[in-house]
């Protein structure tokens, strides 16, 4: 499990739109996002960069935990 802390993440407009570029990494990954706690965890064959630079092309600033 990879996990991130998304701080500029507010809203369910900002989990579908992380959602949506981790997908576009690994179209099988599990993504379970938490807006309160600003959490993404993914489950994925992809390396924590690749997600991490897919977070940052969707617009936000992703911090691996």
């Amino acid at each position: 499990m990879i996990e991130f802390n998304v701080q500029d993440m507010t809203c369910g407009h900002c989990a579908g739109r992380i959602t949506k570029a981790i997908h576009g990494v690994d179209a099988s990954a599990r993504v379970d996002i938490k807006i309160e706690g600003r959490t993404v965890s993914v489950e994925s064959k992809a390396t924590a960069d690749e997600l991490a630079d897919a977070i940052r092309e969707a617009g936000y600033a992703p911090q691996l935990l």
